[in-house]
């Protein structure tokens, strides 16, 4: 795995450094998903799609996704 670097604003900054490792792993698969997708000829809605039916079939749900955003 490599690390980079994102600009976020101050409460997605406090809701990530709150996150579990779990919370974490998912939005590193998410990340990696969005980015892997993006190589593929596809429209932003279908990656988006692709992205979020992924996400629920790993368990992220749109609720704890609220959470995490919300937090």
């Amino acid at each position: 795995m490599e690390t980079i670097t994102i600009s976020v604003d101050s409460e997605v900054k406090t809701a990530f450094e709150r996150a579990t490792p779990e919370t974490l792993q998912k939005l590193t698969t998410l990340l990696n998903l969005l980015f892997k997708d993006q190589q593929k000829e596809q429209t932003l809605t279908e990656v988006m799609a692709e992205i979020a039916d992924k996400a629920q079939t790993r368990g992220l749900t749109p609720e704890i996704l609220e959470l995490i955003l919300t937090d």
